[in-house]
C-alpha cells in the first residue's frame, strides 16, 4: 500500500513559507501535456481528403464538442469557449488513461489536479456571468427568490467546486485502491489487468466527460 501513502514531494522555501510540490503529479502532468502537443502535431501535420488516424480522432473530438458547446452557449459564446471545453476533456481523458501504462500514474489521482481544474471552471463561469449580465444583475441573482436566501445561494455555488472536484478524485483514487488491493490478493494475475483497463478506459472516459460537461453547464447557467 506504500504506492498510495508515499507521495514523492519537493519542498522549497519562499520568503519563510514552505512550498510543497508533488513531483510525481507534476511529472505526470507534463507527460500528458507533451502527449497532447504530439497529438496536435500529428493530427495537423498532413491534413488531406484522406485523413490519417490522428486527424480522424481530432476531427471527431472537434465535431462532438463544438456541437455540445454550441447547444449550451449559443453561436457567439461557443466560438470563445469551445477550445477550453475540448482541451479540458482531452487533458482529463489522457490523465485518467495514464494509469494504464506501467510505472505511470494518473495526475487526477492527486486532489490538487481536479480541485485546481474545478476552481478554474468556477472562476471562468462567474467571470463570464458578470461579463454577460453586468455586475449588478449578477449580484441580484443571489438574492432570488428572496434576499434571505443569498447565503444559501453563495454556499450552493461554492459547493459546486467541491462536488465536481471530489467526484473525479474519488472515482480515480477509488479505482487505484481497488486495483492495488486485488493485485495483492491474487498476486497480480488475470483479474488486475482487466480491472486496470476497466477503471482506466471506461471509468476514466466517463469521468472526464462528466467533469467537462458539468463545467460547460456551470458556464451556461451563469451566462444565460
Amino acid at each position: 500500500m506504500d504506492e498510495l501513502t508515499e507521495i514523492p514531494q519537493m519542498t522549497l522555501e519562499f520568503f519563510g513559507i514552505n512550498l510543497v510540490f508533488n513531483t510525481q503529479t507534476i511529472l505526470m502532468t507534463w507527460v500528458v501535456m507533451a502527449a497532447l502537443i504530439g497529438f496536435g502535431f500529428l493530427a495537423t501535420k498532413k491534413i488531406g481528403f484522406l485523413p490519417n488516424p490522428f486527424q480522424v480522432v481530432g476531427e471527431l473530438l472537434v465535431t462532438v464538442f463544438q456541437g455540445l458547446t454550441l447547444d449550451a452557449l449559443g453561436e457567439d459564446l461557443a466560438k470563445k469557449y469551445f477550445p477550453l471545453i475540448c482541451g479540458l476533456f482531452m487533458f482529463l481523458l489522457l490523465s485518467n488513461w495514464l494509469g494504464i501504462i506501467p510505472e505511470l500514474s494518473e495526475p487526477t489521482k492527486d486532489l490538487n489536479t481536479p480541485l485546481g481544474l474545478g476552481i478554474m471552471g468556477f472562476c471562468i463561469a462567474h467571470y463570464s456571468g458578470i461579463k454577460a449580465k453586468g455586475f449588478k444583475a449578477y449580484v441580484k441573482g443571489y438574492t432570488e427568490p428572496i434576499i434571505f436566501l443569498a447565503p444559501l445561494n453563495v454556499i450552493g455555488e461554492i459547493s459546486k467546486v467541491i462536488s465536481i472536484s471530489f467526484r473525479l478524485f474519488g472515482n480515480i483514487m477509488g479505482g487505484a485502491i481497488i486495483i492495488l488491493v486485488v493485485s495483492h490478493l491474487v498476486y497480480s494475475l488475470i483479474l488486475p489487468p482487466a480491472l486496470n483497463l476497466f477503471f482506466g478506459l471506461f471509468v476514466g472516459t466517463i469521468q472526464a466527460f462528466v467533469f467537462t460537461m458539468l463545467t460547460l453547464v456551470y458556464i451556461s447557467v451563469q451566462v444565460n
